[in-house]
């Protein structure tokens, strides 16, 4: 598998997670900003909406969007947690966790953006990345294990991680929230993270 990635972006979660399965892949870093590769490709020509993760599969096979890509790993990974039986209820409790990553994805993310308008910035941290943490907090607070889900560590907790390591450099405290806190240091300590952060310049 190839995966196309951009450093500390949230294809750092493919990444985690192919590291955790030991399944062989190769990185190829893309330029978000001017959508090349490092090889010197048009991205938008691996993936037209110019975004990462893409994963080639196989040759000339590209899935892109972090649903698809990271549910694929983990159907081919020999990690029970990472392969729910596609006919059962932990399956889709995956792919709804993987959902919910997307939503806060979508909460954080924009707060990048260079020219965001201050008083956007405040009701998007108000109203929405507020409200997102809540949820995560809520959510873990079911749970005794730390996770977002009963079977352990998967592909959601790689992915809510790395969207969560996304505060630091955003200046949002989120010291009012220990569980989530919680989640996002003890996933970025696992040594695949250690060691995708390490192959992504991140450390």
């Amino acid at each position: 598998m190839k995966l196309y990635y951009s450093p500390g972006a949230c294809s750092l979660a493919a990444h985690i997670i192919l590291n955790e399965t030991g399944l062989p892949y190769t990185l190829v870093r893309v330029d978000l900003k001017n959508k090349v590769t490092a090889d010197h490709q048009d991205y938008t020509t691996i993936n037209p909406r110019g975004a990462v993760p893409a994963l080639e599969v196989s040759p000339g096979t590209i899935l892109t969007q972090n649903v698809a890509v990271l549910t694929y790993i983990g159907q081919h990974a020999d990690q029970a947690a990472f392969r729910p039986a596609t006919n059962t209820i932990e399956f889709f409790r995956l792919l709804e966790a993987l959902g919910f990553c997307e939503d806060v994805h979508s909460a954080i993310g924009p707060l990048f953006s260079p020219d965001l308008p201050d008083a956007t910035r405040e009701i998007l941290l108000n109203r929405v990345v507020t409200r997102r943490l809540s949820e995560v907090e809520a959510l873990l607070a079911q749970g005794t294990n730390g996770y977002i889900l009963p079977a352990g560590f998967t592909q959601a907790d790689a992915l809510m991680a790395v969207l969560l390591n996304w505060t630091t450099p955003l200046k949002i405290d989120i010291s009012a929230y220990p569980k989530t806190r919680a989640l996002r240091d003890t996933v970025l300590a696992r040594p695949s993270a250690q060691k995708a952060m390490r192959e992504e310049g991140l450390l």
